[in-house]
């Protein structure tokens, strides 16, 4: 008996267990039948025919099957859009013929000649074209196989690309098995990737209120994730897919494009609804011109129109011109102004804890970069430009610097929003924030997940703690991982916890741990800089750290004590005391010394800082230190390093193999100290 799940919904399943493996057989495949009919009713024909409830009984039901019954799992099965194990690596995919890239250009003129070349070519007078949006996303190469899903690839340079199917099966609108009406034995087809704006917007939100770098625009967002190795973080992705091309195909022939494009989604293939055929350039740049104007009220990115030979014949007469076809011609829009719509605006807590409101914007094309974010600083900045959610704004670029919104364009009729205001909570970890002259700040500092990487990677930079191999990519790893929450979690990990690390071996991890292991030693003023206090840098900690030497006398100062220190004020006293009031800080300074932690007191000295007010260069190698500790024990006892010399230079340090800054020295008449004479002069 055939079973019909398309149309006919049982309210109730058979008992998988009195199921017979025939039986049972018959039921998945009348299942992914089903499942997929309602896919592409829901994301070809946007006819949802059953309700969501209805829909999710089917695709319990169906999973239920495949794992009573493990011999009628499938690769092409509609449950394996939840994502596959994570792939260790992407491996390389030979395209079934060339994925062609096409001749584009802004410029009226080359299109225009585009035209007259076809014309001239073909010898006709009258000539068809198709005319399709220019997708702004990922290309791709889709293989089906008597209509079953066999597996996908990126563009790649054309001839290869990188194996992204368990990815692919994830995204909606990829059918696993083509709808059966006269489908081909073999069909590759090309498509385009591409991440919604809503679903854009959301993504960029989520990951700047985490802490996280947001994507520039939705293609770099939608080319990252379908590439992530691991198949459960791209499921549930804002992804979706149109298809316009067949790459090649066997059992069935078309004789034009536009034949295509009307069969695709009667296979299950989505095209665009924007999709025209016309016989002139007038009408080419009448469209160019409806969809340009168009293109800010699609919910994605298209950044031109492709105009293309509808006739198959005729494209195969005229061929390809080295890797572009020369039956197709990309007609981009210009770059977009420096002015674009607020869509929404969110807090970024950077490494210190300060609170940032940032634009996230409809992309727009500064200076040849896309933007998608700009920087409106401070709560006093967005008051007195009164930036709102929904406003057109301009915005402007300088350099490699965030952008920056100059300024709200009047759009008379056009109802503001709320205005905004900055939260009393910190978005990512809930606790409170505090503000200190325009700024706001989270009062969590050493426990707040959004200040952990940074905080971690400062903690180990080679200027504070100096934990050799510990940068970012790991930290990133370790956070990701949960094993790190705070810098005091440092001291708790094993060589076996690095080696779960990607890009880990067992001499990679020991190194590693040996490095960690052997930061417990650690000078107040790194220690006091390392931990990233408010205000405090290098010279201000090495300061406070001369006056209380040690941590617990600094600990238990008064605020009005630290601000009578040279040099402090009365906002960095104010941190000083706000950071050691905190009782999460409190927690993790005591974490840090049951970890084995020892912060090492400053050694007095009986004038003051010796070096106070001298300046020192250092060139070629020192036998008993590397630059850094050199460098540290001349800041220790008050002193600069720099790396150049100049005639502000006191001293030059010269190892062996010293550099032309010997003979710079000289020219400047300035004192020259080999290793010997400079430990003389650290003990005066």
């Amino acid at each position: 008996m055939e079973i019909d799940f398309k149309r006919n919904l049982l309210s109730t399943f058979q008992d998988k267990e009195k199921l017979t493996p025939e039986e049972a057989h018959e039921e998945v495949e009348a299942l992914r039948d089903a499942i997929e009919y309602h896919n592409y009713l829901y994301y070809v024909k946007n006819q949802p025919a059953i309700s969501d409830a209805a829909y999710d009984r089917l695709f319990q039901r169906l999973r239920e099957l495949e794992e009573a019954f493990p011999e009628l799992q499938s690769a092409a099965s509609p449950t394996r859009r939840v994502g596959a194990p994570p792939l260790e690596k992407l491996r390389k995919m030979k395209h079934t013929a060339p994925m062609l890239s096409l001749n584009a250009s802004r410029d009226e003129e080359e299109v225009k000649r585009f035209d007259e070349f076809i014309h001239r070519s073909t010898g006709m007078q009258k000539v068809i074209y198709v005319v399709e949006p220019k997708f702004d996303g990922l290309s791709v190469e889709i293989v089906y196989k008597d209509g079953v899903f066999q597996y996908g690839a990126t563009r790649g340079d054309g001839e290869t690309g990188e194996d992204i199917s368990e990815n692919l099966k994830t995204i909606g609108t990829v059918p696993l098995r083509l709808q059966k009406d006269d489908i081909p034995s073999f069909i590759s087809v090309h498509g385009e990737v591409f991440m919604s704006k809503k679903g854009f917007f959301q993504i960029n939100k989520d990951r700047i209120e985490k802490g996280e770098k947001p994507f520039a625009n939705p293609r770099n967002a939608a080319a990252g994730i379908v590439r992530l190795l691991d198949p459960k973080k791209v499921a549930g992705k804002p992804l979706s897919i149109v298809f316009y091309e067949i790459i090649r195909i066997e059992g069935k022939k078309f004789t034009s494009h536009w034949e295509t494009l009307k069969k695709f989604p009667q296979w299950g293939l989505r095209t665009d609804l924007h999709n025209e055929r016309c016989t002139s350039f007038k009408e080419m740049k009448k469209y160019h011109e409806k969809l340009s104007s168009l293109r800010y009220d699609l919910d994605y990115e298209i950044d031109g129109i492709v105009v293309k030979l509808d006739d198959y014949k005729l494209r195969a007469a005229l061929g390809t011109r080295q890797r572009s076809p020369r039956w197709a011609f990309a007609w981009k829009f210009p770059p977009q102004e420096e002015i674009t719509t607020v869509e929404d605006i969110v807090i970024q807590v950077g490494r210190t804890g300060i609170l940032t409101p940032v634009a996230l914007l409809q992309p727009v094309d500064v200076g040849g970069v896309t933007i998608s974010r700009a920087t409106l600083h401070n709560e006093e900045e967005v008051f007195r430009k009164d930036i709102r959610v929904g406003d057109t704004v301009k915005v402007v670029r300088a350099g490699d610097v965030i952008p920056e919104v100059i300024e709200r364009i009047e759009r008379t009729g056009k109802r503001k929003a709320e205005r905004f205001s900055m939260p009393e909570k910190c978005p990512v970890c809930g606790s409170g924030v505090y503000k200190e002259g325009a700024y706001y700040f989270c009062t969590a500092d050493l426990s707040c997940p959004a200040q952990q990487v940074g905080r971690i990677v400062h903690y180990a930079s080679r200027r504070a703690v100096n934990i050799d191999g510990l940068g970012e990519k790991t930290v990133k790893q370790l956070v990701e991982k949960d094993m790190v929450h705070t810098i005091a979690d440092l001291y708790r990990l094993s060589v076996e916890d690095f080696l779960t690390l990607e890009g880990f071996a067992e001499k990679l991890a020991k190194k590693l741990y040996r490095a960690i292991q052997s930061s417990k030693k650690i000078r107040l003023d790194r220690f006091l800089f390392a931990l990233g206090v408010h205000h405090v840098g290098e010279h201000v900690a090495q300061v406070l750290a001369q006056k209380y030497r040690s941590l617990n006398a600094l600990w238990n100062a008064s605020q009005e004590d630290v601000e009578k220190t040279e040099g402090v004020g009365p906002e960095i006293a104010r941190s000083i005391r706000h950071f050691f009031e905190q009782k999460e800080n409190v927690r993790v300074l005591e974490q840090l010394r049951k970890a084995g932690v020892e912060v090492l007191d400053m050694p007095a000295f009986e004038k003051g800082l010796p070096l106070k007010g001298k300046t020192f260069v250092f060139t070629g190698t020192l036998e008993k230190y590397t630059r850094d500790e050199a460098e540290r024990k001349v800041e220790a006892l008050g002193g600069e390093a720099v790396s150049s010399v100049s005639g502000k230079t006191d001293f030059l340090v010269t190892g062996e193999n010293p550099g032309s800054k010997l003979k710079d020295a000289r020219k400047h008449g300035i004192k020259i100290l080999d290793e010997k004479e400079f430990e003389e002069l650290l003990k005066k």
